[in-house]
Parts: structure tokens; C-alpha cells; sequence
């Protein structure tokens, strides 16, 4: 397929794809004016700055900067490669997807290709363990579930299956027609010592780990007999799992909250934490299936909610890379509370012991993250012997110096009052001399420098592209050409804007498929809010900015004839670049 077939498909997907529709189907949008604006799902934010212009099919938003068309909100948003976002759109619009045969084109499409086969015995590997569960032979597994106390329905919800040896499902997928390289790369096949394929998963009960695109990437495997194996194992990180970026039960809450039924989610450690809490009515849970908590994960859980609720097990306050994890949450703008278990108790065993109720009960004991660290503080120490009083104090209020507030820092310091007997203002008093933390103990910025030539001229190349790209009606005469923007990104899209010009109309969405990078083209955009680009102080601006621009190309050349002044080597030559030198210092002068 040529450049313009391809280009021709991508038009119509974005035109068969409105891309307010589109947006308005994962976040919640409203109408000002002739705009659409909203909370930026990208970052945290509690007044709206994330604008859709639906003429020109692109968002932005004025608070981090984010901006591109709907093929890109779905890549962002879904966490998608750019042909999963477009094969995404494409089933949203009936259309198909054709074959591309560029060269890095085709390495994406050879790598799609792999990921579909990948996927595909995925789910055959998920369908054979899930006949197995049923077969007659796997009393050991059923037994099991049984014993969890899972429901026929909540099995089937989750796909759980089980592995009855180590050499059937290998020979299962070689008689489908998979490849043994094929069986090993996607994680659910190795090889032993003599080579032979054996299932990764043996004799395990099998749970599947589904992405938020319903798709199988991997497996949980649970170990039903004692053995000097892990109880738990995950399959190994392939083409499709990275453990780090991933989340269980991220597809059911992804359909809870297009039902229109999350506010929250639930965070706990492991895949049965989650079945069971899910089977016991709070479905809006996840399993970070044991890993440290990363940034990645983070962004994923604020996709779906930007409160989360942090449910470990009852020996979790001690755990400081735990801990470390939560701040990561909190970086990432989300509200963290953090709900105490009862010692030695995770939450698949409260329910079981206290039910549904149970759990709400330790729900509403959740605590903020601030509240949380001192809690894990405490149970450090002996509060019964004074130097470890002490150490808990010092600690404690160490914690409280990070509050946001007055107010939260007093309620924290009359919670460790309480806790240690020490009066609250004696804490007050030892909180004023408690160490600032690393971020008020840098040194203040140093003042910022006047504005110089560069950054003036960088402003104004942005002003002159914006206005220009938008089509303000004071712009429309502005010869671009005769401009020099001293960036390669702003120079492509003065280029695209003159090419526009020519063909009658500038859709500035199309500069989306072009710009390698955004970094310009978001400055650019943020001129467009409020007033920045309309009326007569914005045409003044423009007109000066020209001049600039104008000022700059001059000088430069009147820097260059200086230069070939200097190096001539006949009075002819000194003559010709004396005369250039004067022509160009009197329209300098005159501009």
C-alpha cells in the first residue's frame, strides 16, 4: 500500500471516528461555548483544562501540556501501541485496516502480527486449562476452589482453569498448529534439561491475567500440594506481560466503570484477595499480584479512578518498600487511603471469617496516606519504654512536617499526643524545630534572568505559528517564507501551514501524523486559550513579532557580510560586501 492509501485510510478513520464521541465514551466532558472541556486525564487537576476543539478534531490540554488526535487519546488513554489504537478505532467504525508496506511500517506490523499469534494461544492455553477444571480430572483443583469457597459463576467470571501435568497443554498447542519457539516466547511453555517442552504452569491451578483490551497476556499459577516450589508463580514477562505495567481484574473494572458504577478502586497484593472481595460484592478491585507498586501502575489505576483504597495484608504497615510504593501513588495524584487488616489476616480472610460486612467495616476505617506512615511508625516501637517513645515521636513528627496543612498538621499532632501521653504542646514545640524536609531544604531558584534576545524571538516565532495555524484573520497575509523560525519543529509547521494555505484549508489535527515530537506544538497550542490570540492588543503583538523575527534574519546577515568583509582578500571583494553591509544596515535600520 502507497503513502496516500494509507494516509487516505487514516483520514477516514478520524472522520468516521468523532473525536468528541470518542473521548466523551472514557471521560466526562462539558460544553462551553464552541468547545468541550474537561478534568485532564492525564493529570491531576480539580478545574478543568482540558479542551477538545471539535472542528479541528484535536485536544489539548492547557494545564501539562498533552495534546493530539483521537488516534493518540486512544494510544495514551488505553495504553496502546499507535496500530492497536487504530485497529481499536477501525472496530469502532466498521472499517478495515489495511496492509501498509513501508519498511517501519511493516517491522510494526511483523511485531502485530507476532502479538496476535501470541494472543491467540493465549487463549487457546486459557480454554484448554479452563476443559481441564472440568474434565473429571482435577478433583485436587476443584477441591481447592471449594475450599476458597468460590462460586461456579465467579470461577467462570475469571476464567480460572487448571494444569493437570507438565506435557499435555504443550502438546495440545503443537497439535493446533503453534510453534514450540512460538509455545516458549509466550511464556506458558519452557524447556527442560533435555530440551523437551513442558508446561510452565504444571499441575498449578491456573488464573488467568487479563489486560484492559479483554485480552489473555499471561497466567497466575497456584501451587495445590506442599512442595519446595513457589506457591505462587507468574508467567514469565514476554512480548505481551510486563508484570510492572500490569494490574488483575483491570478488565472488569475497566466494564464496571463504563457502566457507570466507579468511584473507587480497591488495591490489594494478590489474585485470590481479589476473586474473593470481587465474588463478595466490591468489584471495583485490583491485584498488583505482589510487586512493588510502579508508575506505570499508577497511571493505570488513575485511568479508572483517582481515589484508591490500598488493601494488603495485616503485616503490610512494616514494609517499607510497601510504603514507598504508596508515595508513588500519591506523585502520580492520587487520593490514597489505606485500610487496616487485622494482624496476620489479608482480606480474602476477613471475608471468609466476617463476610462482606466485615470488610466494610475495615473500608471505613480506612486512614489517609499521612496517617497510615505514623501508624507504621508506631507499631515500630514500645511505647512503654521512653527511648523508644522518644524515637516514635521524633519519627512521627518527622511525618507530620510533610502535612499540606495547618489544620491536618494540629489533628496528626493530637493523634501522637494521645498515642505517646505527651502534651500537644510540648509536639508543637518540637515540631518547629524539626528538620525541613529534602524539598524546603534546597536552596531557593535563583532569580530568572531578564528575557534575552533568544527567548524574545522564540516567543514571537511561537505567536507568528499559532496565529497563523489557527488562521486569525490579521495572520492570513504573512508571508511565511520570508521567516526564519530557528527551530526545526516550528519550521515544520510553518511548512505544513503554507501547504494548507495552498490547498485552501489548515486542519491543525494533521500535524499530529507528521511532528516526531509535540514539545513546540504544545506551546504553540497553549496560545490558544482564553483571549491570547484575538483582538487588537493580540494583532499588535503579531505585527511585532514579525518585526522580530524580520529584525533577527537581518541581523544575522549583517553578521555574515561583517564576516566575508573581513575575510576579503581583493578590494573588489571588499567593495561587494561594504555595499551588502550598508543595504542591510539601512532596511534594519528603517524596519
Amino acid at each position: 500500500m502507497t503513502d496516500s492509501v494509507y494516509s487516505d485510510f487514516l483520514r477516514t478513520l478520524k472522520e468516521k471516528n468523532d473525536i468528541v464521541e470518542v473521548i466523551g465514551s472514557y471521560i466526562k466532558l462539558e460544553r462551553k461555548g464552541y468547545g468541550y472541556w474537561a478534568c485532564c486525564p492525564f493529570h491531576h487537576e480539580k478545574t478543568p483544562s482540558f479542551s477538545i476543539n471539535a472542528a479541528d478534531r484535536y485536544y489539548h490540554c492547557f494545564g501539562c501540556g498533552v495534546s493530539g488526535d483521537v488516534v493518540k487519546f486512544v494510544q495514551e488513554y488505553e495504553n496502546v501501541d499507535f496500530l492497536q489504537a487504530v485497529q481499536i478505532l477501525a472496530a469502532r467504525a466498521k472499517l478495515d485496516v489495511p496492509a501498509y508496506d513501508d519498511k517501519t511500517a511493516e517491522k510494526n506490523a511483523e511485531i502485530k502480527r507476532k502479538k496476535d499469534r501470541l494472543l491467540q494461544l493465549m487463549r487457546t492455553a486459557a480454554r484448554f486449562y479452563l476443559n481441564n477444571l472440568y474434565s473429571g480430572s482435577a478433583e485436587a483443583h476443584l477441591e481447592y476452589l471449594a475450599g476458597r469457597k468460590l462460586q461456579p459463576t465467579t470461577v467462570k467470571k475469571f476464567g480460572i482453569g487448571a494444569s493437570l501435568d507438565f506435557t499435555s497443554l504443550p502438546q495440545n498447542l503443537l497439535g493446533q498448529g503453534f510453534t514450540p519457539e512460538e509455545c516458549v516466547e509466550s511464556g506458558v511453555c519452557v524447556r527442560s534439561d533435555s530440551g523437551r517442552l513442558t508446561d510452565a504452569q504444571g499441575e498449578r491451578l491456573i488464573i488467568p491475567i487479563i489486560n484492559q483490551m479483554d485480552e489473555v497476556i499471561a497466567f497466575g499459577g497456584r501451587l495445590l500440594k506442599k512442595s519446595d516450589r513457589a506457591k505462587y508463580k507468574n508467567t514469565k514477562e514476554t512480548l505481551l506481560f510486563n508484570k510492572s505495567k500490569s494490574l488483575f481484574g483491570i478488565n472488569l473494572v475497566k466494564k464496571l466503570r463504563r457502566a457507570g458504577g466507579l468511584s473507587s478502586l480497591i488495591m490489594v497484593e494478590g489474585y485470590m484477595d481479589a476473586i474473593s472481595l470481587y465474588q463478595a460484592g466490591f468489584q471495583n478491585v485490583v491485584a498488583s499480584m505482589g510487586t512493588s507498586l510502579t508508575k506505570e501502575q499508577a497511571r493505570l489505576c488513575k485511568r479508572y479512578s483517582e481515589n484508591v483504597f490500598i488493601s494488603y495484608d495485616g503485616d503490610f504497615a512494616g514494609q517499607k518498600a510497601n510504603l514507598r510504593g504508596l508515595e508513588i501513588l500519591k506523585d502520580e495524584g492520587i487520593k490514597v487511603r489505606v485500610v487496616p487488616m487485622p494482624d496476620g489476616l489479608d482480606p480474602d480472610d476477613v471475608i471468609k471469617t466476617s463476610g462482606a460486612e466485615g470488610y466494610n467495616a475495615c473500608l471505613e476505617r480506612a486512614m489517609p496516606l499521612i496517617d497510615f506512615r505514623i501508624h507504621a511508625a508506631q507499631i515500630k516501637y514500645d511505647l512503654s519504654k521512653t527511648d523508644e517513645k522518644r524515637d516514635f515521636v521524633r519519627e512521627a513528627l518527622s511525618i507530620v512536617k510533610e502535612a499540606e496543612s495547618a489544620t491536618e498538621r494540629e489533628e496528626l499532632v493530637k493523634k501522637i499526643s494521645e498515642v505517646s501521653g505527651v502534651s500537644r504542646s510540648a509536639l508543637a514545640r518540637d515540631l518547629e524545630s524539626v528538620p525541613a524536609s529534602a524539598e524546603e531544604k534546597r536552596a531557593p531558584s535563583p532569580a530568572l534572568p531578564k528575557e534575552d534576545n533568544s527567548d524574545r524571538e522564540r516567543k514571537a516565532a511561537r505567536f507568528i505559528i499559532a496565529a497563523c495555524l489557527l488562521n486569525k484573520p490579521y495572520a492570513r497575509a504573512c508571508d511565511l517564507s520570508e521567516l526564519d523560525f530557528g527551530n526545526d519543529e516550528l519550521r515544520t509547521i510553518s511548512d505544513y501551514i503554507l501547504k494548507g494555505r495552498a490547498e485552501g484549508r489548515i486542519r491543525p489535527s494533521g500535524l499530529f501524523d507528521i511532528m516526531q515530537s509535540d514539545g513546540e506544538l504544545s506551546e504553540v497550542l497553549n496560545l490558544d486559550y482564553g483571549d491570547n490570540l484575538d483582538g487588537l492588543r493580540a494583532e499588535r503583538y503579531f505585527y511585532d513579532s514579525v518585526r522580530t523575527l524580520k529584525r533577527k534574519t537581518l541581523n544575522e546577515k549583517i553578521s555574515r557580510a561583517r564576516e566575508e568583509f573581513g575575510a576579503a582578500k581583493t578590494q573588489e571583494e571588499k567593495n561587494a560586501a561594504l555595499l551588502r553591509l550598508n543595504e542591510l544596515t539601512k532596511r534594519l535600520k528603517n524596519g
